[in-house]
C-alpha cells in the first residue's frame, strides 16, 4: 500500500477548521490581516531555525497549521461579497416598502414552485449605482410568461425583501441555506414588469446553458415522455429541476437518489467510455499525453455543462489528478487524491463544506475505499457472476454505512431495499450513460433513428417503473427516525473503529469501540437533558391555529386544520423529530391553559374574554376576533399579547399599533415565529 501523505490530510483538516471558524465566528478584515502577518512572520522565522542542526520543527509545524486555519477564515471572508462596500445590500433602504430600480443578469434557473418561476440573479445596478451580489428572483406564473435564459439582462422597478427566516422550531432554515450561497434578499415580480436590455456578453455558465438548450431542442424532435426527458437532463446535463416531485420521492424512497445527481459514479463511467474511445491515440508519439489532455478537456467540459455542482466538481478534480498521475507514472493513493481534491474545491468554494451533496459524496467515497476491501475479503467465490454480485453488495454496503449517519440527520429515513435497487440500477447506469451520449451525438447531426430513441426512452421508463415499485414497498421504508448531531458523531466513532480493524491492532480497535460506547451514552444523556419537558408552543400556521403542549416526551396537539392525525402535519413532525418526542395525540382547542404559575387565555372570533377575577399572563388572539384591544388590555392586564397565523393581517397591524401605544409587548407569529412558553 502506498504511504499516506498525512501532511496533506492535516493541512486540509486545518483548512476545514478555518472555514468553520470563519463561518460561525467571523473576524474583521483588519484583524485577519494582522493575524496573517504574524503567522507568516512566525512561519518564516521557524523555517530559518529548522534549517539549523539540533533544532526541532515543532514551531514550524504549529505555525503551518495555524496559517492554514487562517487561510480557511480568509477564504470564507473573501468569497462573501457582502463584506465589501459595493455589495447591493449597502445601497438599499432597510424598509421593505421602498421600491428600487434594479438591473440584473440571470445567473441560474431553479426549480419552479406552484406559483412562481425562480431564478438566481446577479445585480449590476441599483438606482444608478454600480453594485454586485446575488438575489433570488420569483416571477409569477401566467399565460404570457416565458422562461428566462442565463446571461440575459433585465431592468425592473421592484421591492427587495429579506429572505424570511424559519417561523417554527426545527423547520428547514431556507434563509441560512441561501446565505451559504451568498443570497440574502429576494424579489417578487411579474414578467410584464421586466424590461430586457442588451446583454454585456456571455459567461461560462451562459454558454453551458446555451449548450443545454441546444441539446434539448434537438431532443424535441423525438417523442420522449416528460419523465424520460427529465431523467436524461439529470443524468447527462446535470439539471434536476425538471424532475417531478413524485419521481424524485420514488428515487429517494428506493435508496437510489444518488443516481440523479452527477457524481463520482457517473464521472468514473464516463472516464472509462472516453478512455476506451481515445485508446487509439496511444499508438502515436506523445499519444498518451494527448489522450490525457483530451480526457481532461472532455471531463471538465462535461462538468461545466452540468453546472459545476459540488459533487461533479469533486469527482472531476479527483479523476483529473488520477489521470495526470497515471500519465506521469507516479504512484497515487486514493486517500491523498481525495484529500487534495477536497482541498482545491474548498479553496474555490468554501461554502461547499455545508452542502449536503458535498458531504455525502466524500463520505461515500472514503467509506468505499476504506471498508469495501475489508467486506470483500469476507467471502471469495470462483464464479464470476457471484463474485460481481458480492462485490456490488460490499460496495453498496460500504457506501451506505458511510453516509447513513448524515443521511439520517438530514432526511430521517432509511430505505431498507437500497441494496436491491442499487444491485439492479448501478450496472444499468453505464448502459444508460453510454446510450445517452450516443443519443445526444446522433441527435446533433439529425442522424438519430427513431427506433433507437424509442428504445432508449423505454429503458429509462423501465428504470422509473422499477424504482416506483421499490418505493411502494412501505414496510421496508423506515421513516421519521430522530437523529441529531451528537448521534452523528457517535456513529462515526463506531465506523472509525471498524476501519481501525483493517489498519490498526485489535487492542487499539477495541479501545475505539469502547470510546464510541461511552460517547453514545453521553450523547443519549445530553439529548434527554435538552429535550423539552414542560413546554407550550404556539406555532405559526397560515390561516389556522396550531398549538403543541409537551410534557415528559409526550405531545398533545390542538388545531383546527382539516387534516387527519396531527402527527401528519409537517410542522408537528419536524418539531417531534428535532426534539425526540415519542408520542403525539390530538386534543381539542382550549380557552384557557394553566401552566404551573403561568396562564394563557385564548380569545377567538366569539370575543369571550371577560372572566371574573382572572388575570392571564398571556393572551392569544386567533380567528380574527373583532374586539377593542384597549378594552381587552384594561380588563385583563396581560403581560404580553400573541397573534397567530389565523388572523387577518390588517387586524394584526391594528393590534400591534395599539400595543405599541400602550407599551405592551406584542408577538405576531407571522413575523417573529412561533411563541414558546417554558414552565
Amino acid at each position: 500500500m502506498i504511504a499516506l501523505n498525512f501532511t496533506v490530510i492535516k493541512l486540509t483538516l486545518c483548512l476545514i477548521l478555518g472555514i468553520l471558524v470563519g463561518y460561525f465566528y467571523p473576524f474583521e478584515c483588519t484583524t485577519l490581516i494582522l493575524i496573517t502577518i504574524f503567522l507568516l512572520t512566525g512561519l518564516f522565522i521557524s523555517h530559518l531555525m529548522s534549517n539549523k542542526p539540533f533544532k526541532t520543527t515543532f514551531w514550524f509545524g504549529c505555525f503551518s497549521y495555524m496559517s492554514f486555519i487562517v487561510i480557511g477564515m480568509l477564504t470564507v471572508f473573501s468569497h462573501d461579497q457582502k463584506q465589501f462596500t459595493n455589495h447591493y445590500s449597502h445601497h438599499i433602504e432597510p424598509t421593505e416598502n421602498v421600491h428600487a430600480a434594479i438591473t440584473f443578469t440571470i445567473h441560474e434557473a431553479l426549480k419552479s414552485s406552484t406559483s412562481y418561476d425562480r431564478y438566481v440573479i446577479r445585480t449590476s445596478r441599483i438606482n444608478a449605482k454600480t453594485v454586485n451580489g446575488k438575489l433570488l428572483l420569483h416571477i409569477k406564473k401566467d399565460t404570457l410568461s416565458h422562461p428566462l435564459n442565463v446571461d440575459e439582462q433585465y431592468r425592473a422597478m421592484v421591492q427587495i425583501k429579506a429572505v424570511t427566516p424559519p417561523l417554527n422550531p426545527n423547520q428547514f432554515d431556507y434563509k441560512a441555506y441561501l446565505a451559504r450561497q451568498y443570497i440574502y434578499h429576494q424579489i417578487f415580480t411579474e414578467s410584464q414588469k421586466l424590461v430586457k436590455v442588451k446583454p454585456g456578453g456571455h459567461s461560462i455558465f451562459g454558454l453551458a446553458d446555451m449548450v443545454r438548450r441546444y441539446l434539448n431542442s434537438k431532443l424535441n424532435h423525438y417523442h420522449f415522455k416528460p419523465d424520460e426527458r427529465a431523467i436524461i437532463n439529470a443524468l447527462l446535463l446535470g439539471q434536476r429541476q425538471y424532475i417531478s416531485d413524485d419521481v424524485y420521492s420514488h428515487y429517494a424512497h428506493a435508496g437510489v437518489i444518488h443516481i440523479l445527481a452527477v457524481s463520482g459514479l457517473h464521472i468514473g463511467i464516463l472516464l472509462l467510455i472516453f478512455s476506451y474511445i481515445l485508446n487509439p491515440l496511444e499508438r502515436l508519439k506523445y499519444g498518451k499525453t494527448i489522450k490525457v489532455v483530451l480526457l481532461l478537456g472532455l471531463l471538465w467540459s462535461f462538468a461545466i455543462i452540468t453546472g459545476l455542482s459540488a459533487s461533479v466538481t469533486r469527482a472531476v478534480t479527483m479523476f483529473s489528478l488520477v489521470a495526470i498521475a497515471s500519465n506521469l507514472k507516479r504512484p497515487t493513493n486514493i486517500y491523498n487524491t481525495l484529500t487534495v481534491s477536497m482541498f482545491i474545491l474548498l479553496l474555490w468554494k468554501p461554502m461547499a463544506l455545508f452542502d449536503v451533496g458535498f458531504q455525502l459524496s466524500y463520505l461515500a467515497v472514503f467509506s468505499i475505499v476504506s471498508l469495501d476491501p475489508m467486506f470483500y475479503k469476507l467471502f471469495q467465490s470462483k464464479y464470476w457472476i457471484v463474485d460481481k454480485l458480492w462485490h456490488t453488495f460490499t460496495i453498496t454496503m460500504a457506501a451506505q454505512l458511510g453516509i447513513l449517519p448524515v443521511s439520517l440527520y438530514y432526511f430521517h429515513q432509511f430505505p431498507g431495499l437500497f441494496f436491491m435497487s442499487n444491485l439492479v440500477i448501478v450496472p444499468v447506469l453505464g448502459l444508460i450513460l453510454g446510450l445517452g451520449l450516443l443519443t445526444m451525438a446522433l441527435s446533433i447531426f439529425n442522424a438519430l433513428p427513431h427506433g433507437l430513441a424509442h428504445g432508449y426512452g423505454s429503458i429509462i421508463s423501465t428504470m422509473n417503473d422499477f424504482v416506483d415499485w421499490i418505493a411502494k414497498q412501505d414496510s421496508f421504508l423506515f421513516t421519521d427516525i430522530p437523529f441529531n448531531g451528537l448521534y452523528v458523531l457517535a456513529s462515526y466513532f463506531f465506523i472509525t473503529a471498524l476501519v481501525c480493524f483493517r489498519f490498526k491492532s485489535l487492542y487499539f480497535s477495541l479501545k475505539m469501540i469502547l470510546c464510541g460506547l461511552l460517547f453514545t451514552q453521553i450523547a443519549v444523556m445530553i439529548t434527554a437533558y435538552r429535550a423539552p419537558h414542560n413546554t407550550l408552543i404556539i406555532f405559526n400556521k397560515s390561516r389556522y391555529t396550531l398549538i403543541g403542549h409537551v410534557t415528559a416526551n409526550h405531545m398533545k396537539v390542538a388545531q383546527n386544520l382539516n387534516q387527519g392525525h396531527s402527527a401528519s402535519i409537517k410542522t408537528i413532525k419536524d418539531y417531534a423529530l428535532g426534539n425526540h418526542i415519542k408520542t403525539i395525540e390530538n386534543e381539542s382547542l382550549k380557552s384557557v391553559y394553566v401552566l404551573d404559575k403561568t396562564s394563557l387565555l385564548i380569545v377567538d372570533s366569539l370575543c369571550v374574554y371577560k372572566v371574573k377575577s382572572f388575570r392571564p399572563d398571556y393572551v392569544l388572539l386567533r380567528g380574527s376576533p373583532k374586539l377593542n384591544v384597549h378594552r381587552l388590555i384594561d380588563s385583563l392586564r396581560p403581560k404580553l399579547i400573541i397573534a397567530d397565523g389565523s388572523n387577518f393581517k390588517s387586524y394584526v397591524l391594528q393590534w400591534k399599533s395599539v400595543c405599541e401605544q400602550r407599551k405592551l409587548p406584542f408577538h405576531y407569529t407571522g413575523e417573529r415565529g412561533a411563541f414558546i412558553i417554558n414552565y
